[in-house]
Parts: C-alpha cells; sequence; structure tokens
C-alpha cells in the first residue's frame, strides 16, 4: 500500500493544470513535466516501446506471455488536472484508520471535510484517506488512474506466472479542457478496445456519457448618458439575463441526476454595449440533446426579431459547438467488452456500480475514433476542488481489477459464462 502512496503523491506534486484559453497541446508546459518522468518511470519498470510524441502523448506495451491469439486491449488515463481550482503546490494529507468524523483540510482557514455534507465518506471508515491541505484539488483525477496502471503494469512484469496479452497504455494530456484524445493515435495504440481509469468511486463501470455541446452567446447593446437614455439605450446585460431566464429553471446541473440534461450558465462577462454569455449543453438522449440545441437558437431568434426595428441587425450571436458525443452507440455493438470489466470487479468481492457519466472522459472520444473505452473507477471523490479526497485501499482495488481484466482476456471466451459477440 505504502508504495501506492509514494508513487500517487510523487505524481499529485506536479502541477499540471491545463489551460482552456491556449492554442498549444500540450495545453500548459508544466505537463511535461510530469510527462517526462512517466516515460522514464515506465522504462524502469521494464514496458517496451515506451515512446512520447511532440504533444505530450505517452504509449507503452506490456508484451503478451502466452502462445495463443488474444486481443490486444489498453488502459488509458490522463495527467493534466482541471483548471477549476488550483493545482499548484499540492500539499496531501495521509489520514490512516479514518475515524468516520470530521477532517480538519485547514485549521488557519476553516476547511472541514466533513460526512454530515459528504456523505461517501462514511463507506471508507477505518481506511486510509489521502486529502488535500484545502488550498488546491488533489489530482486523483486522474493521477491515481494512472497509479493504478503503472503499478498494474510493474505487478504483472513482476509475476510473469500471472498469463496475459498484449497490453498497451495510453496517457494523454489536456482532457480536463475536452482536448485528451484529439491526437490520440489509434492506429499505433493498436489495441481492439481500452478501458479509461478515470471513474469515480470504488466499483463505478460506465459506458454511457453525455453528448456535450458548448454555446457562447454574444450580446450587443448601445451605450448612451443614463440620463438621456429615454428610448435610447440598449443594455447588452440586460438582454443576457432575459435570454438566461428563458432557459428552464429545473434544467440545471444544481437540479438534475442521472440520465436528466441539463443547461449550464458558467461564464457571463459584460457591459453595456456587449455581453457574452458561456454554457455547456448536455443530455444523454441524442433526439433530446438536439432539441437542447434549437432551444438555445429559438431563443436567440425571438429576442433578434424584437430588437430588429430598434437595433437594425441581429442582436444576438449564438455559436454552438459540438463537444463530444454518448459513446454507448460505440460499446453496446461489443458489450462484452464491459462485462469482462464486471466479471472482473465480481470476482474480487467488488460491487459493479453500472451508470451513465454524467460527463464525458477521454474515452467517449475514442469509441468515436474507433477505439471503445468504457470507464472504470479510480476511486476518487470530489474532483475539481479542494474537497477531493481518495482513499488507498480503493486505489489498490483498481490495480487488482486491471490485472484480472488482463487474466480474462488470456481466458477462452474472456472467462465469461456464455459466448459474447467479439469485434
Amino acid at each position: 500500500m505504502q508504495h501506492i502512496i509514494d508513487r500517487f503523491i510523487s505524481y499529485v506534486t506536479i502541477d499540471t493544470e491545463s489551460n482552456p484559453n491556449s492554442e498549444t497541446t500540450p495545453s500548459t508546459e508544466k505537463q511535461w513535466v510530469l510527462a517526462n518522468k512517466l516515460v522514464e518511470e515506465l522504462k524502469a519498470i521494464g514496458m517496451q516501446n515506451v515512446s512520447i510524441d511532440d504533444k505530450a502523448y505517452i504509449m507503452a506495451t506490456l508484451p503478451s506471455n502466452v502462445e495463443h491469439e488474444v486481443p490486444t486491449i489498453g488502459f488509458i488515463s490522463h495527467f493534466d488536472t482541471s483548471p477549476d481550482f488550483s493545482g499548484a503546490n499540492v500539499k496531501p494529507q495521509i489520514i490512516k484508520d479514518y475515524d468516520g468524523k470530521d477532517i480538519v483540510l485547514n485549521a488557519a482557514q476553516n476547511i472541514v471535510l466533513s460526512p454530515n455534507y459528504f456523505k461517501d465518506l462514511l463507506q471508507y471508515k477505518g481506511q486510509t484517506l489521502i486529502t488535500t491541505d484545502g488550498t488546491t484539488l488533489l489530482g486523483a483525477d486522474d493521477k491515481a488512474g494512472i497509479t493504478e496502471i503503472v503499478t498494474a503494469m510493474e505487478f504483472l512484469i513482476k509475476n510473469p506466472e500471472i498469463k496475459h496479452g498484449k497490453i498497451q497504455v495510453g496517457f494523454t494530456p489536456d482532457e480536463e479542457i475536452g482536448r485528451g484524445a484529439h491526437f490520440f493515435d489509434v492506429e499505433k495504440f493498436g489495441a481492439q478496445w481500452a478501458y479509461t481509469m478515470d471513474g469515480s468511486q470504488i466499483g463505478e463501470l460506465e459506458y454511457e456519457n453525455f453528448n456535450a455541446a458548448g454555446a457562447k452567446i454574444t450580446f450587443k447593446g448601445k451605450s448612451v448618458h443614463p440620463g438621456y437614455a429615454k428610448g435610447k439605450m440598449i443594455n447588452s446585460m440586460l438582454i443576457a439575463n432575459a435570454f438566461i431566464s428563458e432557459l428552464p429553471s429545473d434544467e440545471v446541473p444544481e437540479k438534475t441526476k442521472g440520465y436528466e440534461g441539463f443547461y449550464h450558465v458558467h461564464h457571463f462577462n459584460g457591459s453595456i454595449e456587449e455581453t457574452v454569455v458561456e454554457l455547456i449543453i448536455r443530455d444523454h438522449n441524442s433526439k433530446k440533446f438536439e432539441k437542447r440545441k434549437e432551444k438555445i437558437q429559438k431563443i436567440a431568434s425571438k429576442i433578434n426579431k424584437k430588437f430588429a426595428k430598434q437595433f437594425g441587425a441581429d442582436i444576438v450571436v449564438a455559436e454552438i459547438k459540438d463537444q463530444y458525443f454518448n459513446m454507448k452507440e460505440k460499446v453496446v455493438p461489443v458489450k462484452h467488452i464491459v462485462d469482462i470489466a464486471e466479471k472482473a470487479m465480481k470476482e474480487l468481492n467488488i460491487k459493479p456500480i453500472i451508470k451513465p457519466i454524467r460527463g464525458g472522459t477521454d474515452g467517449s472520444q475514442l469509441s468515436y475514433m474507433g477505439l471503445p473505452c468504457p470507464n472504470i473507477f479510480a476511486g476518487g471523490h470530489n474532483f475539481h476542488g479542494k474537497y477531493e479526497y481518495v482513499p488507498v485501499e480503493s486505489m489498490q482495488k483498481a490495480v487488482e481489477v486491471i490485472v484480472k481484466i488482463a487474466e480474462l482476456i488470456a481466458l477462452p471466451n474472456f472467462g465469461l459464462e456464455e459466448p459474447k459477440k467479439r469485434k
């Protein structure tokens, strides 16, 4: 267990925050620090064909140790952290034998991780937790996943009696800003399918995710001295507010769950002359997803019509760009790849939690690039903020799941009870 702790801490103490406003890949130069460290570490544990390209995509191979033909599979995680909260100067705290009570993250700032608010904590009473110090995120998303993959590969290399086929490993930059798969070379990776180790609590197994789009909506106005503004001023901020009020008030992240979609306004920057609103659109159902995008344009058209005479041009311009799509469409035809992961968990006495992702992973894009890619738990909770934590025992179990999947793939019919359709 200490080996996992040490490896994880060595990763999270390197700042790899990505930047959505950058046009480079990786989006921040500092991501190279961990990327280069991972390359050396993969070589040190005995992985073969270790490579890193000019955009910091890392790949490595664990050769098969069986003579019969076995499908090549992959395990993938990302090494950047979210720009939603600082990832600089992470100071992890290790809480051994957690007692189920409040954890003081930062006494000086009165920052407390409490099971009264974060009830999932109570699942891990008696376990070892790694938390933040309340001033940064932790980075378990997704450095826990990287820790687990590297540790599992190291275990397989040191225990050659465990039979497995060829395994590919891939680590990506910029997943947190939606670009993690943009330059992933699926052909070079050479796997028939893969698993992202990027889920949350122990047992999670996901092969459905949101269809996602981003919208940038620009509102124009006319600035006139307020004392003489009657019939002349047009305040773009008020028009933006009117636009937002036309969106369904109950279809927001804080009021939805499961398969329920939403609109999420995440940036509002304005003046009288111009206001820009940025929002994201999410829905698991493709038809509802398209209707959500249509609704944005209909509201814009309604406001444009209202101000057509006074403003003389479109006063609202809505730009909508698709970001990723529901991987379910690509995974269901090869559903046995999910069944294998489910069986692996059950054999390890882990209760599978099969549910839709209320978000996306590299796997959602990779599935549409020809690499079906369900998502498996990495163990962390409360991602992208100061209350993030990960139970070490969950990371250990994730390592065991990776190893068990590798074992099952090498068995006839992948160890499944009934024949499953192969790709």
